[in-house]
């Protein structure tokens, strides 16, 4: 998606991990593994993301070694193509487009020029094929692969319903075993869908999973009649995926219970078990050497376990949860983006490394996952200005009656994590809707005010209380120090002034002001019809002014100095964000399915940027991250990026989860030069350069070619691989960039012209003639005008007046 005026909308996280198996390198010191429409290279050794390679337009969902080459990889994607990459560069070698969607791939050693994939098959709704894709040879990069062949029909879409089994050598050739299972079939004992397959590695063995929880081992299987089968059992709920040991003496097997089962020998009394993984097994993958596996969580995590049975390290990526009901917040130490996690936590998700900095247990329960069960959940989050405090709002699921609790965590030091500092049950008598912070920097603890509002028709107002243990511990309480009601209307949304002295409250159509050190109401604005939405106040030179967005789609702006409306706009704005470090407010707006993005200051009445169609989802929540140093590149053209960054939440409904996406911004290079830092810095000389030349345009007599050096231009644009020694370039490339010292002013170039003249008094005429020329030819310069050629007796007589002496004018 590219934005008007060289502004881009990137994905910059927050993917799904769990979208195809991954897959160890051959010497098991890296893993790979997708994430979104990004493939990333894991280092197993030091726990860092080496690569990022990206260059499919949609999802990737499935990617193998190279069988030939186990430095290279090849992935597919829900775009049509095949990608061979080599990983330990993160560059792309080969791309084969297909020209339909790929829903899994599968490679064989015997088969050197092809790859297997799955497709939909034309004509027919849900319904898939396996075909044999092969890969075209030829020289350039891009290259077609639509020679399909159909190698079996009817298949599963899932990459876990389709298993290739050992290569078998005969007198006809090589041929392998390939295993194929549905998911339709039913019994009257049970549920005996087929949910995953895998073939063992030495011996013609099929392990399928059920959705009863059964393992079954296949054999003989021929034979139609004759086939045989044995049965393991320890899964409550259904198998979600199998894997062989390399040698196949071992077999795992993951599922809803987030347990981690190892069966031996083929005997269900020989099992070890790894549990409390945290969530359900999706895949599992093992290493070539068998010493490491790897199972991916439907939480976004990846696991890697050793060959005991021993957790080793995880991935963990944005966990989806079901609902943000939290909302999108920054935390101020980390700059980490903090939102709903797993049931009852609060996850602190780095935006930097796309990685889960830590969760924190707010409920401190046990989650039952039980459909229809009433549990406490993580509804409201807030931090103090320098991010030392933390409150959270948890409450159970029941509509009319909700169990509530206020907490209060304050940030340790030592322990580098929030500490649970106070616990008030029922802080109102129905749900919080809001709550903010009033924190100002220079002043302590004593200033810190908490501000909620609730259904109830109230906001409190909660202070810190200082108080001493018995052993002489400080201790902070938080305690109610003021109700506030405004004709008994449900209060929405709270905030804060940027100077704390005032606090806005809205109760359903109409914005309460009030002074925070009496706590007496000042005014009230109302803009019907329409509950107000968002609320927030003005910064810097804007803090006067104070926004709000209706329900009914309209966007407010109110003078706090006169108490009137300033202006109004209609736009249903569904979030309204202010960036904390400018004047600047983004507002999103959702209309006719398609979010569009307004940033403004209150005190100009037009946006100063306007994006429409910013992405295809609805936009649900966005927020405003400090950069670590302030833009400078971008600063002119988008001033409300120069020190902070725009993120928002979306929530796609293709595959129902939730990605994150940033504003990325590019300049553009002048003269279509590469985009190299050698380049940026040269294009930035040249446009220096010519804003001198023309802001000096009426005094400086242009000598310099307009054409750029060839030199420069033969070093950027010849290829690397066929250029000269540098030293032979360097003389050439310094000599281009120097500047000729026949750029002179005006007056320079009179004042050589007339020593010339007194010099060479009696010297001929051409050269008289030549001086005079190119006095006359400076000076006409200068007047943009044509000059006229004088005769040789104009020009001595020009001559003659010129030597005479006029300085007894002076005297009268």
């Amino acid at each position: 998606m590219v934005a008007p005026g060289a502004l881009r909308v990137v994905r910059c996280g927050g993917s799904a991990l769990r979208g195809a198996r991954a897959v160890f390198s051959a010497d098991s010191k890296y893993l790979l593994y997708v994430s979104g429409d990004f493939v990333k290279v894991y280092s197993v050794n030091t726990e860092e993301t080496l690569r990022l390679m990206g260059g499919h337009a949609d999802l990737v969902t499935g990617i193998q070694l190279n069988p030939h080459n186990h430095m290279q990889l090849y992935s597919c994607s829900l775009d049509g193509t095949i990608k061979l990459w080599d990983f330990m560069d993160g560059i792309p070698i080969k791309t084969f487009t297909v020209g339909t969607k790929l829903l899994a791939l599968y490679t064989l050693a015997s088969a050197e020029d092809s790859v297997f994939a799955v497709i939909p098959k034309k004509g027919e709704r849900d319904t898939f094929q396996l075909v044999s894709v092969t890969l075209t040879k030829g020289a350039g990069q891009d290259l077609e692969g639509k020679e399909l062949s159909v190698v079996l029909d009817g298949v599963g879409a899932s990459m876990k319903h389709i298993a290739f089994g050992r290569e078998v050598c005969s007198p006809s050739g090589f041929f392998f075993l390939l295993c194929s299972v549905g998911c339709t079939t039913k019994t009257k004992g049970g549920d005996n869908r087929f949910s995953c397959v895998v073939c063992h590695p030495k011996e013609d063995c099929i392990a399928t999973g059920h959705a009863d929880g059964k393992i079954r081992l296949w054999r003989n299987f021929h034979d139609k009649k004759e086939y045989t089968y044995s049965t393991l059992h320890w899964h409550h709920d259904i198998v979600m995926d199998l894997a062989f040991s390399i040698e196949g003496t071992r077999l795992l097997s993951g599922g809803v219970e987030s347990v981690l089962v190892q069966w031996h020998n083929e005997s269900s009394c020989q099992k070890d078990f790894l549990p409390r993984l945290g969530s359900p097994i999706e895949y599992i993958s093992m290493s070539s050497d068998g010493d490491l596996c790897c199972t991916l969580h439907t939480d976004n995590r990846i696991s890697i376990i050793n060959s005991n049975l021993r957790f080793s390290r995880s991935i963990q990526g944005l966990i989806k949860s079901r609902d943000v009901k939290t909302g999108l917040v920054v935390d101020p130490r980390t700059k980490a983006l903090v939102l709903n996690g797993e049931p009852g936590h609060l996850q602190f998700y780095s935006l930097q490394s796309d990685q889960q900095l830590f969760s924190l247990d707010i409920v401190q329960r046990q989650y039952i996952h039980q459909a229809g069960l009433k549990q406490s959940d993580l509804v409201k989050v807030a931090f103090s200005a320098q991010g030392t405090w933390l409150a959270t709002v948890e409450e159970s699921e029941e509509v009319t009656d909700p169990e509530l609790q206020l907490k209060l965590w304050f940030y340790n030091e030592e322990i580098q994590s929030f500490e649970l500092n106070t616990r008030i049950n029922t802080p109102h008598d129905n749900h919080i809707t809001d709550m903010c912070f009033r924190d100002m920097d220079e002043l302590g603890d004593d200033s810190l005010i908490l501000v909620t509002t609730g259904r109830d028709c109230v906001f409190k107002v909660w202070v810190m209380v200082e108080d001493t243990d018995p052993e002489g511990i400080i201790l902070y309480w938080e305690i109610c120090d003021f109700v506030g009601s405004y004709h008994n209307y449900q209060a929405t949304n709270c905030c804060f002034s940027e100077d704390g002295s005032l606090l806005a409250v809205s109760f359903e159509e109409t914005v309460t002001v009030w002074d925070s050190l009496t706590w007496d109401l000042k005014c009230t604005f109302c803009h019907p019809p329409g509950n107000i939405r968002n609320i927030c106040f003005g910064r810097l030179t804007c803090s006067k002014y104070i926004i709000g967005a209706t329900d009914y789609g309209f966007l407010c702006c109110w003078n706090l100095l006169t108490c009137a409306l300033e202006w109004s706009a209609q736009l249903n704005v569904v979030v309204l964000q202010p960036d904390p470090l400018s004047e600047y407010i983004a507002a999103i707006s959702w209309l006719s399915k398609e979010s569009s993005l307004f940033v403004f200051k209150p005190n100009e009445p037009l946006p100063v940027y306007i994006q429409r169609n910013l992405c295809k989802d609805k936009i649900l929540l966005a927020a405003f991250v400090p950069r670590d140093e302030p833009e400078i590149t971008s600063s002119e053209k988008y001033p409300w990026l120069r020190k902070s960054q725009l993120f928002f939440l979306t929530d796609t409904q293709i595959c129902e989860t939730k990605i994150l996406l940033t504003f990325f911004f590019k300049l553009a290079v002048e003269e279509s030069l590469p985009v190299t830092p050698f380049s940026l810095l040269l294009g930035k000389h040249r446009h220096q350069q010519a804003q001198e030349d023309t802001d000096l345009g009426k005094l400086v007599v242009h000598n310099k070619q307009k054409q750029a050096s060839p030199a420069v231009k033969e070093l950027l644009h010849t290829p690397a691989h066929v250029l000269p020694s540098a030293s032979f370039l360097c003389t050439i490339f310094i000599n281009s960039l120097l500047i000729s010292k026949e750029k002179k002013s005006a007056e320079e170039v009179a004042d050589e012209v007339e020593m010339e003249s007194e010099k060479a008094e009696d010297d001929s005429d051409e050269e008289d003639i030549t001086a005079m020329e190119q006095e006359d030819t400076s000076h006409m310069e200068l007047l943009g005008e044509m000059t006229c050629k004088l005769s040789k007796s104009q020009e001595k007589e020009l001559r003659k007046i010129r030597k005479m002496d006029y300085s007894w004018i002076s005297a009268l």
